[in-house]
C-alpha cells in the first residue's frame, strides 16, 4: 500500500477520507469516542499539510434510507471540539452535488458528507456512485481498516478513479497484524474466547500453524471442558462442536502447538452471585462457570512470561460482574508489565475484550487494540479484505 504519511504535495488537494466514525449514540449523544479518537492522527497530519479534508464514513445500518438519528452531526460537533477547528457537515443529497469545485465553496479546514450509508448505492458498491464520490476529490485515503471486509463503493469502487493511499490508523493495524500472522517474534501465544468455537474455528485453523500456545477461554473453554468429560451445570456452551474440538486437538498435534484450556474455575449459580472456586470434576449441575480459577491463571502468565509476541481475543470471564474480572484482570495486567519492560509484543481485539480494558482504564498499555471487529476476525482467518487490496 502506498501510505498517505509518505505524501509529500498535499497543499491544497481534495483529500476524500474514507473513516469508520460508527461510535454507539445514545439520544443523539456519542457514549463511546475511542474510534474518534484513533482517526485524530490522521486529520491532524492532513491538515498540517494544508489538504482539504472531505470525510466519508457512517453511523449505524440505515439500508440506504435517511434515518435522523444515524446522521453524522454529533460526531462533527465532537471532532470540532477535538481538534479545535472548523468542520462542517454537507447535509445535501451527494448525488444532486454535480458541480466538481462544489466544495472550493467553503472555509472550513474539513467538511463532512453525510451518513454515507443513507445511499443504496453504496453497500451496492454501484460503479456510477464511486465515480461520482470520486470526482469531488484530488485524491482518495481509506482509513477505515474496520470496514475494509466490505465491498462498498467508499471502500473498494472510489479507488479505481483517484490516486489512492492508506492512512495512519490502518498502516497501524495492519502493521500490528502483520506481526502476529507472518513477521512473528516467537514464541507467540493466542488468548482465544468468545462463546462458540464454530464462530472462531477458521481464525483457530489459520493460527495453529503458526502459534506455540493457543489458550481457550470464555464459554469455548467450557466446550471444551465438556468434550473432555466433565460436567459443566448450566455454563454457556456450545452444541454438537465435537468434531470441531476433535480437529482443534488433532491439527495442534500435528503442528506442534499446544491447546491450553482452564485446569480449575470460579463458578456460581447465577451471573450476579459471588464465586466459588471449583475443581472441574467438581461442579454441580446448578452451577455455571464464569472465570478461570487461580490454578489456570497461573499457568497463563507463565505462557505470557515465556512469549515474545501475544495476540488476545476474548476475556476469560464474566468481567462484568467484577467476582468473574480476576482472569482477564491478571492477564491483561501481566501483558502490561511484559510491555513496559519491551518482553513482548501485544496486540488485542474484540468488541468485549475492548470493553473490558476500557473497564479498567489500560487501552493505552497494550502495543495495539483493534476496534475493528469483523475486519480484524477476517484478517486472522487468513482472507484478504477488499479494502486493503484495493490499495495494493
Amino acid at each position: 500500500m502506498r501510505s498517505i504519511k509518505n505524501q509529500k504535495n498535499l497543499h491544497g488537494k481534495k483529500v476524500l477520507l474514507r473513516l469508520d466514525l460508527n461510535v454507539p449514540l445514545i439520544k443523539g449523544k456519542i457514549s463511546d469516542t475511542t474510534r474518534i479518537d484513533k482517526i485524530l492522527p490522521t486529520l491532524k497530519f492532513l491538515n498540517k499539510k494544508k489538504a482539504k479534508i472531505i470525510i466519508l464514513s457512517h453511523v449505524g445500518r440505515p439500508k440506504g434510507k435517511f434515518v435522523k438519528k444515524l446522521s453524522l452531526e454529533p460526531i462533527c460537533e465532537n471532532l470540532k471540539d477535538q481538534l479545535g477547528l472548523n468542520v462542517k457537515l454537507i447535509t445535501q443529497n451527494v448525488n444532486e452535488i454535480k458541480n466538481k469545485y462544489f466544495f472550493d465553496n467553503f472555509d472550513e479546514e474539513i467538511l463532512m458528507l453525510e451518513n454515507i450509508r443513507f445511499y443504496k448505492e453504496e453497500e451496492k458498491n454501484d460503479k456510477k456512485f464511486a465515480k461520482h464520490l470520486a470526482s469531488f476529490g484530488d485524491l482518495y485515503v481509506n482509513d477505515a481498516f474496520s470496514c475494509s471486509h466490505r465491498s462498498h463503493a467508499s471502500i473498494v469502487g472510489i479507488s479505481k478513479f483517484l490516486p489512492s493511499f492508506s492512512g495512519l490508523q490502518i498502516d497501524l493495524e495492519v502493521y500490528a497484524l502483520t506481526k502476529i500472522t507472518t513477521h512473528i517474534k516467537k514464541p507467540i501465544s493466542c488468548i482465544i474466547g468468545g462463546s462458540k468455537i464454530s464462530t472462531k474455528i477458521n481464525i483457530i485453523r489459520n493460527l495453529i500453524p503458526k502459534f506455540d500456545n493457543v489458550i481457550v477461554v470464555g464459554g469455548m473453554a467450557n466446550s471444551f471442558i465438556e468434550y473432555l468429560g466433565h460436567n459443566i451445570g448450566k455454563s454457556i456452551r456450545e452444541k454438537n462442536c465435537e468434531l470441531i474440538i476433535e480437529e482443534i486437538i488433532s491439527l495442534s498435534k500435528k503442528q506442534k502447538c499446544k491447546i491450553i484450556y482452564p485446569e480449575d474455575v470460579f463458578v456460581s449459580k447465577n451471573l450476579n452471585g459471588s464465586r466459588k472456586k471449583k475443581e472441574l470434576k467438581k461442579i454441580l449441575s446448578d452451577e455455571m462457570i464464569l472465570d478461570i480459577g487461580p490454578k489456570t491463571i497461573r499457568k497463563i502468565i507463565n505462557i505470557i512470561d515465556k512469549s515474545r509476541t501475544i495476540l488476545w481475543n476474548g476475556p476469560a470471564g464474566y468481567f462484568e460482574n467484577p467476582h468473574f474480572a480476576e482472569g482477564s484482570t491478571q492477564i491483561a495486567k501481566k501483558i502490561i508489565k511484559n510491555n513496559k519492560s519491551n518482553k513482548i509484543f501485544s496486540v488485542v481485539g474484540g468488541g468485549d475484550t475492548v470493553s473490558f480494558l476500557r473497564s479498567i482504564n489500560a487501552l493505552d498499555s497494550f502495543n495495539f487494540v483493534s476496534t475493528a471487529g469483523g475486519a480484524f476476525l477476517e484478517y486472522l482467518e487468513g482472507k484478504k479484505l477488499p479494502g486493503i487490496t484495493a490499495l495494493n
